[in-house]
């Protein structure tokens, strides 16, 4: 991105810097402005705030019933590992254990300065790991749970944090604590634990695109770029403004890694004892950062109706206090109407001035604003505005027809946030034919990813150089492609 405007005192924007001037800063500032969350006295973990919370409430709400409508059960499972069970699944491990951060000690005590110290009489007979991912706690109750061919398949969900020591904290994107689900599953064969592994990158796809109104591109990671100890590992992948990737959601065909090492056998209908084929999928708070990302312009935020924790912001315009219980009042009639349309909406009843109100609800990306005065009851029409199109969203509704011309307003928003989206990933991705126009659309700082064939970048030394030099990585082989092309990118 270009550097920072060097004065920024006469910005006719409410974020400062904008998206060209520095992404990142402006990023930081969204997030501050919509009041969605804030850095943690923990180095690295994050606080979301109520308003950011929300957000992932309604993913929770949202994506939790498309995953039980695959006949995924929800269940929950210890925060702390012990070291052995992790340590049974070399590969898994080496793939974690610089992140993992690890419980020795179980009392504290006040050491011979008086403070306050691990105790060490109180050392735990084996190390605990503060869970990075649950693969190896689950397959532990899979192995329990799982007899006989009838126990399967047997699909697990849990909602749960997981802590993973990062190094380079970005709030949402980054950090060492994070909020997420994952799904672990069990089937009798690779052909069906495989079909399930696409099948529930598919669900992410259909959530991701429909309610977040990000468009992604589907399809596996490389050889280098799969998760420890999985066989085949499938993401959707997006990008965000600046043209970097984010890796939004992936889901894993383990084969039997996690079966062999966990010991997770069944009696199939033959009388033999064999192994099962394990899956797991996982799609956690930093999908809040893109969403960011994505739909967020120079005045701040801009949430898509089915996730933004209010759709309407109902602002009430009181210029004279004689007016105010009159206009609050008829206020509160339109939230009650909206509401039983099932239609989420808050009021906003503080003294704060009409642009104040007007501004809070921008930075705060709601959908829709509804400007209530004197005159608007007067006249019998409201001032209804989107936010996603400013001042060429504003229109005036009839009382009469408020709730039905929200309801489509909302609709035809979430519709266009999503297309608009999906224009701006068709330009972002640029054909290319060699790894000579790679490093040279790199070393010209363009922004975007590059398609190309996969064999130019297969075990090439060559690609290798490339991607120390400019910090790009492989993304993923689409399935549009067969498996033939190749996304490369810079990402978060």
């Amino acid at each position: 991105m270009a550097e920072p405007a060097k004065n920024l005192k006469n910005a006719k924007t409410a974020i400062t810097p904008t998206r060209e001037e520095n992404f990142p800063e402006w990023y930081q500032n969204v997030i501050k402005a919509a009041d969605m969350a804030e850095n943690a006295p923990v180095r690295g973990c994050m606080i979301i705030k109520p308003y950011g919370f929300s957000v992932w409430e309604n993913i929770q709400k949202h994506f939790d019933r498309m995953i039980k409508a695959e006949e995924v059960q929800n269940a929950y499972f210890p925060l702390l590992i012990p070291l052995s069970y992790i340590a049974r699944e070399a590969e898994h491990i080496e793939g974690f254990a610089k992140e993992c951060a690890v419980v020795t000690h179980h009392r504290l005590s006040k050491n011979e300065k008086g403070e306050l110290a691990a105790d060490p009489a109180s050392i735990l007979t084996e190390p605990m790991i503060i869970r990075p991912t649950s693969e190896t706690i689950i397959g532990e109750s899979m192995h329990n749970w799982v007899q006989s061919y009838r126990d399967l398949p047997l699909k697990l969900n849990q909602w749960c944090n997981v802590m993973r020591w990062e190094m380079r904290p970005r709030v949402f994107l980054r950090t060492t604590e994070f909020l997420w689900q994952e799904g672990h599953n069990a089937f009798a064969t690779a052909e069906e634990a495989d079909r399930d592994a696409r099948r529930m990158l598919e669900v992410y796809r259909d959530f991701i695109e429909n309610y977040l109104a990000v468009p992604v591109i589907a399809g596996s990671k490389t050889p280098e770029e799969r998760f420890p100890g999985a066989i085949e590992t499938y993401t959707v992948e997006a990008f965000m403004q600046d043209g970097k990737a984010l890796q939004s959601a992936t889901s894993h065909n383990l084969g039997q890694t996690f079966a062999k090492s966990s010991d997770i056998k069944y009696l199939d209908k033959d009388g033999t004892q064999k192994l099962a084929w394990t899956t797991s999928w996982g799609m956690s708070t930093r999908t809040i950062g893109g969403l960011i990302m994505v739909h967020g312009d120079d005045d701040g935020m801009i949430m898509p109706p089915r996730v933004a924790p209010h759709q309407v912001a109902i602002l009430p315009f009181v210029k004279d206090d004689a007016d105010k219980a009159n206009i609050l009042e008829f206020c509160e009639k339109i939230q009650k109407e909206l509401r039983s349309k099932d239609i989420s909406v808050q009021t906003d009843k503080s003294d704060a001035r009409s642009s104040d109100k007007m501004w809070a609800a921008i930075k705060k990306g709601v959908p829709v604003r509804l400007e209530v005065g004197a005159r608007e009851i007067a006249e019998g029409q409201l001032t209804l505005t989107r936010r996603d199109l400013g001042k060429d969203g504003k229109v005036k509704v009839p009382v009469a027809e408020c709730a039905a011309k929200i309801a489509a307003a909302l609709e035809q928003m979430q519709k266009d946030l999503l297309a608009n989206a999906r224009k701006r990933l068709q330009s972002q991705i640029t054909d290319v034919k060699s790894l000579k126009d790679v490093r040279d659309y790199f070393a010209a700082e363009k922004q975007g990813g590059l398609k190309l064939d996969y064999s130019l970048v297969k075990g090439s030394e060559e690609f290798a150089a490339i991607k120390q030099e400019y910090a790009v990585t492989t993304r993923c082989l689409p399935f549009e492609d067969n498996g033939q092309k190749v996304i490369v990118a810079k990402a978060y």
